[in-house]
């Protein structure tokens, strides 16, 4: 044994160090458990379709939450559409058609980093949400407005001067109809929820529009406005945050003309329960008795009742009190003239 070890000295050093072992061997890990860099990027799909998202990029976009879980405001843009239509119709004195081309979620980094430019971006406030917005209107969209409130020719594209800063003049076109829009996007929300929202300022540079933490998500709508020939976009950037106080309501359903109530209903209910016929009982006295003298009674069993003619009556509808009267006879029938209401505990 000994002349063993002596010819095989690897051997015996493996024997005598199980630690070093342990570096090849600990807790069945081995050296083939490292990730190469072909695992890497399937891990994080790096380089795959943008479409298939997988892995921890998955993981890391479940932040944002579908605009699908309110459904509630695709109604309310639907009706926002509708008041800007009459509302921009009268402002420039055109046939606008305005469309909704689409609601989304997003971060809101993502959004800033999007924006085209030039752009005006508009910060709002929703005074009663404690909360703010953003609204951004693309060049299209101003040159178009300046054009037309300027006395622009029918028919004629807006000219575009790109690469040069809003005069004040156009700044104060848009901030008027800023004003118009949400005092639409009010009357908006006003069936749902009454909100004001105030115009707070205008900016260019999406550096300064920042009213919330980039990784934030928000909901998205992009509204098309055309003239002729000729428009442009508007964007409504709503923070989840921001509605978060109307968010059990943007989560119920759609029934009828109204939110969340149909109204025809309503009535016809209302009308039926006026005309409905409820059974009242009159009840002299209670009393408690075993089930033993109840076996024992018979026909002609006379039972004593704690009541005189001037006893209070007490008149129940199902097992519900609801009056109290007095017992008499008018012709030749009972009769209860009720004397007072009872008044019942609420749960």
């Amino acid at each position: 044994m000994a002349q063993d070890q002596q010819n095989n000295p690897t051997d015996a050093n493996q024997t005598a160090n199980p630690s070093d072992a342990g570096e090849f061997d600990q807790g069945n890990q081995s050296v083939s458990d490292i990730l190469n860099q072909d695992e890497i990027d399937s891990l994080l799909n790096n380089g795959g379709d943008s479409d298939n998202q997988a892995g921890v990029r998955a993981l890391l976009n479940t932040a944002t939450v579908s605009y699908e879980r309110l459904p509630m405001l695709e109604i309310v843009f639907d009706r926002l559409v509708r008041l800007m239509s009459t509302t921009l119709r009268n402002f420039t004195q055109f046939n606008i058609e305005i469309t909704l081309e689409g609601i989304d979620t997003m971060r809101f980094g993502d959004y800033l980093d999007a924006v085209a430019q030039p752009s005006m971006m508009s910060v709002f406030k929703a005074e009663e949400w404690d909360n703010s917005g953003l609204m951004t209107i693309d060049s299209s969209l101003i040159y178009t407005i300046v054009d037309v409130l300027l006395g622009g020719r029918r028919g004629t594209a807006a000219m575009r001067l790109d690469g040069r800063p809003y005069t004040v003049i156009e700044r104060n076109l848009i901030v008027k109809m800023v004003h118009l829009v949400l005092s639409d996007l009010s009357a908006a929300f006003d069936p749902l929820s009454p909100v004001t929202f105030r115009f707070d300022r205008l900016e260019t540079n999406p550096k300064f529009a920042m009213i919330s933490r980039p990784s934030n998500a928000a909901v998205l709508a992009k509204f098309r406005i055309d003239m002729e020939d000729r428009g442009g976009r508007i964007e409504l950037l709503l923070p989840y945050a921001m509605l978060e106080p109307v968010r059990e309501l943007l989560l119920q359903g759609f029934m009828g003309e109204k939110f969340g109530r149909d109204s025809i209903w309503e009535n016809h209910l209302a009308e039926a329960l006026w005309v409905s016929e409820v059974n009242l009982l009159a009840v002299l006295d209670r009393q408690m008795t075993s089930l033993k003298n109840v076996l024992q009674w018979k026909v002609g069993t006379k039972l004593l009742l704690n009541a005189t003619p001037d006893s209070d009556v007490e008149m129940i509808c199902g097992d519900i009190p609801m009056f109290y009267g007095r017992m008499g006879r008018k012709s030749e029938h009972i009769a209860i003239q009720i004397e007072d209401k009872i008044k019942r505990q609420k749960d």
